[in-house]
């Protein structure tokens, strides 16, 4: 064998895919991974036949179409009164999670320090690494899991370049808030210090509460990259294919990098996706949709031993168990599994130093008979 350096030596396999095998291979149902288990919309499968019988089959432009990043540029415009010009402030990409990447390999540089706010989606920390800079991490704790603005000054330094945020926030369900977005544009003022706005859920917010996208200020759009998912918005994570929102000067570097690991998008999705996007009750009808989703699942919860922490918007539900056990989360995530056949992610895998909290999140993302028959399982639990 030839001896390979490891780039990310201490990085182990994605535990998303580590309880989706293991719900695979005993049977459990799998409320670990974020993916719905239920069909999008006839109509818009049948847009992608309609595009590829009508030939749009190739290449399409590395930007992405133009029909469809004007119909991103519109949305934004309409949600957030954001004026982002399509041909140099829009990038379709493939998926959310290849805009984080982009976004970060297109500006950080090695010794760049970047603040990541923990519980986090595993995909931060292991980009940055991989383009050389260093991780700040501020851990986060239940049950609210609100940011600690006074500790993020002492965290700030010269050598700070990225702030990642995460609103709706996976795998917490928390928001961000209008203090939040004060201190946030208090720190950064006067600091070259970039903002990576993770906003895939950004339509799955409840209980008659605002999404406060980074697009809504301009003290805070001019400095952000706001990465977006059509598969949270359609139902289609399976299709990745995603966005990217940055000022031109942003997305100018960001381009170049997109260019070189994805190039272009599939085409006759975003076709589709174009043409789907024109009627707006798709994502402003999101919101309620998803709430009877959590609605049902905490209430079904609610029977169980399991304690609620808040959940204000993405399509997850975070539980914790301390009332009943000390096991560590990862291995009580395995025995209910095995045991009684419902698959969860522990949440000291979001934390780059396992931090335990006795914390499990499920997610709600499914048919109302597969939460129903999940709960009914996790009742069981002595």
């Amino acid at each position: 064998m030839i001896p390979v350096v490891s780039k990310l030596p201490k990085t182990p396999t994605t535990i998303f895919t580590v309880m989706s095998a293991l719900a695979a291979e005993v049977g459990a149902i799998n409320l670990s991974q974020g993916f719905p288990d239920y069909d999008c919309a006839p109509e818009l499968t049948e847009l992608v036949y309609k595009a590829m019988k009508e030939g749009h089959n190739q290449y399409a432009q590395m930007t992405g179409l133009p029909a469809l990043r004007e119909a991103i540029a519109a949305k934004a415009n309409t949600l957030y009164g954001a004026d982002y010009d399509q041909n140099t402030d829009v990038t379709v990409t493939a998926g959310g999670t290849q805009a984080l990447f982009t976004a970060i390999s297109a500006v950080i540089q090695p010794n760049d320090e970047v603040i990541i706010f923990e519980p986090a989606y595993d995909a931060y920390a292991p980009t940055v690494k991989l383009m050389g800079g260093v991780v700040r991490a501020m851990e986060l704790t239940p049950p609210d899991y609100r940011i600690p603005w006074d500790m993020v000054k002492k965290l700030v330094s010269v050598k700070t370049r990225m702030i990642i945020l995460n609103s709706p926030h996976n795998p917490t369900g928390t928001i961000l808030d209008e203090n939040d977005i004060k201190e946030l544009i208090t720190i950064v003022k006067n600091r070259d210090i970039i903002i990576l706005s993770d906003e895939v859920y950004e339509h799955l917010v409840f209980d008659g509460k605002q999404h406060l996208s980074m697009a809504l200020y301009p003290e805070l759009r001019e400095r952000s990259f706001i990465a977006a998912s059509f598969g949270k918005l359609f139902h289609t994570t399976g299709w990745k294919i995603g966005y990217c929102l940055a000022p031109a000067y942003l997305m100018q570097e960001f381009r170049k990098i997109h260019q070189f690991n994805v190039f272009s998008v599939n085409t006759p999705m975003q076709v589709a996706a174009a043409e789907y996007l024109k009627d707006e009750s798709v994502y402003l009808g999101l919101a309620d949709f998803f709430q009877r989703k959590r609605d049902n699942f905490r209430e079904g919860l609610s029977q169980t031993r399991f304690e609620l922490l808040p959940c204000h918007g993405s399509y997850f539900q975070s539980v914790s168990y301390s009332n009943f056990s000390d096991e560590k989360d990862n291995e009580l995530a395995v025995r209910i599994a095995k045991e009684f056949g419902v698959a969860s992610i522990p949440v000291s895998a979001f934390y780059n130093k396992g931090t335990d909290h006795h914390i499990l999140r499920f997610c709600f993302a499914k048919k109302q008979e597969t939460l129903d028959k999940a709960v009914e399982r996790l009742m069981k639990i002595g």
